[in-house]
């Protein structure tokens, strides 16, 4: 079915260009060319376009030959990448699939000349538009333009079966309602219940990489809202699953357990860097294991439980060293605000002049508005750490290991003890110049010797 053109976008935008060009070039020889899947929806909903996919008649051998700089993205699947001046646009044969042995890829794989047999294997459909390169026609095949204008997440066809052929597919319909802000038809929200332990058969970093994009996208808290709705929660992150039904002090926690809390905290992600998101969502994950009542409910220690378990849940998910040592530093850190305003002069500053500690000071910002909503000690926090002029963090030390050695200090572990101490004075703003730090070290050696 056809309908009106949606409003394209400037000319100049780069990706829409070369877009074109490709189209161009195979309507020139011969073959069709549409615009398909997520772009389409983004530019019919007005939103912006980051990508663009092109789906065309012509066979893998023609695509080579006319696009022979192109990447063969799955020689397989008839992908290939057209890059040019920095961007990039993905061109893949009509086809369909069948045999899906391991939840991901078909054992079968057959080239189409008809696009809608093509439109028809994909997921959901919104996905499933197609639109004219040159006109802007929107060609609707699956019911994608009235499940936008509704608002829905629908599979295309027998949802279960969908969902069987690649299994990455719940979490993408998580994913899509919540940063569409639309709802999941009842039959696909079944079929995704009933399908979500396969989810385990699907590779970590495939999953891993969904999980990010819900937790750095927009709208985090109803991803795994519906991740929990749909039973998928339990099954990759049964961790954070436990937090369900966790009582909480409420004089510190009043808006209730410790999964409302973490699902508050992800409401305020806004652009995050991975590592913040994922601290986030498991700074309290080690509560559940630690939750005792002595004279109030205490979670004693949860934040170093919770720091392993993060390292132990991101190896599981297969995220990079850095963005995983980074969230569990985060995690591990996450309580030390408490005392921050009693903290010496030089624990002060060795606490703030951390690379992560704008992360920390994030990540406590937020952890107390999904809290009692206090901000009286963040603020008071914040103001320290700026009245601190920079250089102050990090000083020149006054004196080297070999300044102490001439000194008289004798080799050992008493040179790194006083350099310790040096540092500590000056962080308190006690020591101020060589000649001082002299003396100090000579008063060192004596309380040493006597």
């Amino acid at each position: 079915m056809a309908h009106p053109p949606a409003a394209l976008p400037p000319d100049a935008e780069p990706i829409f260009r070369l877009g074109r060009a490709i189209a161009q070039t195979l309507a020139d020889a011969g073959h069709e060319a549409w615009f398909v899947g997520g772009c389409v929806r983004d530019r019919v909903m007005g939103l912006p376009l980051h990508d663009l996919d092109l789906a065309t008649s012509a066979p893998p051998a023609v695509l080579a030959r006319l696009f022979p700089r192109a990447v063969q993205a799955g020689a397989h699947f008839g992908v290939f990448l057209v890059r040019e001046n920095g961007v990039e646009v993905q061109v893949a044969t009509y086809r369909t699939e069948s045999s899906y042995l391991d939840g991901r890829r078909p054992a079968e794989v057959r080239f189409e000349t008809d696009v809608r047999r093509d439109v028809e294997r994909r997921d959901f459909t919104i996905n499933s538009l197609l639109e004219n390169p040159w006109t802007g026609e929107i060609v609707d095949f699956c019911g994608g333009l009235a499940d936008i204008g509704g608002r829905i997440i629908r599979a295309i066809g027998e949802p279960s079966k969908r969902f069987a052929e690649d299994h990455l597919r719940l979490l993408r319909g998580v994913r899509f309602a919540a940063r569409l802000g639309f709802h999941i038809e009842p039959a696909t929200f079944a079929a995704m219940r009933r399908s979500a332990p396969l989810i385990r058969r699907t590779a970590p970093e495939r999953v891993r990489d969904e999980l990010v994009r819900m937790l750095t996208e927009g709208a985090a808290r109803r991803a795994f809202q519906l991740l929990d709705e749909t039973g998928l929660l339990e099954v990759i992150l049964p961790e954070v699953a436990r937090m369900k039904g966790v009582p909480q002090p409420p004089e510190h926690h009043p808006e209730g357990d410790v999964w409302v809390h973490t699902l508050l905290l992800l409401e305020q992600l806004q652009n995050p860097a991975p590592a913040l998101a994922l601290a986030a969502l498991l700074h309290d994950v080690g509560k559940p294991a630690t939750f005792q009542v002595t004279d109030r409910i205490r979670f004693n220690g949860h934040d170093q439980v919770g720091a392993a378990m993060a390292r132990r849940i991101l190896a599981r998910l297969r995220f990079p060293g850095e963005i995983a040592g980074t969230a569990a530093e985060l995690v591990a850190q996450h309580m030390r605000f408490a005392d921050a305003l009693k903290m010496r002069e030089s624990t002060f500053k060795r606490f703030a002049r951390q690379p992560l500690f704008p992360l920390l000071l994030e990540l406590y910002r937020m952890d107390k508005l999904a809290g009692n909503r206090d901000l009286t000690k963040y603020n008071e926090v914040l103001r320290r750490w700026r009245s601190i002029p920079p250089d102050e963090y990090r000083p020149a030390p006054l004196l080297s290991g070999h300044d102490l050695l001439a000194l008289g200090v004798p080799r050992g572990p008493l040179v790194g003890r006083l350099l310790a101490g040096l540092e500590d004075e000056q962080l308190e703003g006690r020591l101020n110049s060589r000649q001082e730090a002299e003396a100090w070290v000579r008063q060192a050696l004596e309380r040493e010797t006597t």
